[in-house]
C-alpha cells in the first residue's frame, strides 16, 4: 500500500464511514461497538456479565411497566368505599362457617381425592413408557427415532398448554358431568406433564452405567432396564407423589365445570350466595390440601 505521505498519484478520498471512524479515533471517542467487541471487554468476564445483567434489568423494567398498564391495575378502585364494604361483608359471612354442610362436603372431598388418585395412577404407566420415547439421549440415534422424539415432545407441549379445566369441559360434553369427566381431564394432563418431567430426568442420567452395561453386549431394552431405570426410579416416585398432590388441588377447580368432587358443591353454595357454607368448604379444602402436602413431603423425604 502507498503511504499517506508518499509522493505519487493523489489518494482516493476516504469513505464517509471510514472518515467518521478516523475522526472518532483521533478524538479518542470509545463507541458502544468498540466497547463490546474490544479484546479487553471480552476477556474481562466480570464486566461482560455486568453488561448482560444491566440489559436484563432494563428488559425486566420494560416488561413490568407494560404489564402494569396491560392489567389495568388501580389501587384507587380496590380501596373504593362501596366495593371495599361489599368485600368486607363477604369476608365477615365466610368467617362464620356453617358446619351443617360438613357431612356433604366431606363426602365430596373424599371423591375429589379419589379422582386425583385414579388420574395419577392411570397416567403413571403411560408416562413411564412415553418418557423413554421422548428422551433425547435415547432417541437421537437416527432420523426415525428423532422424529418420534420430536412429535412426542410437540404433543406433550400442546396437551400441557391446555389447562385441566378446559379438558374437563371437553370430557363433560363427551361422557357427561361427574367425577369420570374430571378424572379423564386430570389423566390427560398428568400423562403429558409426567412424561415430560420423566424424560428430562432420563436425559440427565450418568453415562458410565450405560456404557458398562452396553460393553457386555446387552440389548437396547436391557440397557434401559439395568442402567437407566435404577437411576430414575426414585425421582419418578417422588414426581408421581407430587403430581397426585397437584391433582388434588386441580380436582377442586374442575368441579366448577362439571368435573365432580368438592368443586361442584362449592359452586352450588356460591351460586345460592350461601357464603357461610362457602367458608366452611374453603376451610375443609385448605385442611385437606395441607394434609396432602404434609403427607407427600414425608413420603418424598422417606424415599430419598
Amino acid at each position: 500500500p502507498v503511504p499517506c505521505c508518499a509522493e505519487g498519484p493523489a489518494a482516493a478520498p476516504a469513505a464517509p464511514g471510514r472518515l467518521t471512524s478516523l475522526i472518532l479515533f483521533s478524538q479518542k471517542v470509545q463507541t458502544l461497538g468498540l466497547l463490546i467487541f474490544s479484546h479487553e471487554f471480552l476477556d474481562d468476564r466480570s464486566r461482560l456479565r455486568s453488561f448482560w445483567k444491566f440489559q436484563a434489568l432494563i428488559l425486566f423494567a420494560i416488561t413490568f411497566i407494560l404489564s402494569f398498564f396491560a392489567t389495568k391495575i388501580s389501587f384507587i378502585q380496590i380501596l373504593e368505599k362501596d366495593s371495599f364494604e361489599h368485600a368486607m361483608n363477604l369476608f365477615s359471612q365466610m368467617a362464620r362457617p356453617d358446619w351443617q354442610i360438613l357431612p356433604k362436603a366431606t363426602v365430596k372431598i373424599i371423591e375429589t381425592i379419589f379422582i386425583a388418585f385414579m388420574a395419577t395412577a392411570l397416567a403413571l404407566p403411560f408416562a413411564f413408557i412415553l418418557s423413554f420415547l421422548s428422551a433425547k439421549n435415547l432417541m437421537a440415534e437416527n432420523k426415525f427415532s428423532f422424529s418420534i422424539y420430536f412429535l412426542l415432545r410437540l404433543f406433550f407441549n400442546i396437551v400441557r398448554s391446555v389447562e385441566p379445566i378446559l379438558w374437563a369441559i371437553v370430557f363433560s360434553i363427551w361422557v357427561g358431568f361427574g367425577p369420570y369427566a374430571g378424572m379423564l381431564a386430570l389423566f390427560v394432563h398428568s400423562v403429558a406433564s409426567l412424561s415430560k418431567q420423566f424424560s428430562e430426568i432420563i436425559e440427565g442420567v450418568e453415562d458410565a452405567p450405560i456404557e458398562a452395561i452396553a460393553s457386555t453386549g446387552a440389548s437396547r431394552l436391557q440397557i434401559i432396564w439395568f442402567a437407566i431405570v435404577p437411576q430414575v426410579i426414585l425421582p419418578f416416585i417422588s414426581f408421581t407423589i407430587y403430581r397426585w398432590d397437584i391433582n388434588v388441588r386441580m380436582a377442586t377447580i374442575i368441579g366448577f365445570v362439571g368435573g365432580g368432587g368438592i368443586g361442584a358443591t362449592l359452586l352450588e353454595a356460591q351460586g345460592q350466595a350461601q357464603w357461610s357454607q362457602v367458608g366452611s368448604i374453603i376451610i375443609l379444602v385448605a385442611f385437606v390440601v395441607w394434609l396432602m402436602d404434609t403427607f407427600s413431603a414425608y413420603v418424598r423425604q422417606a424415599i430419598k
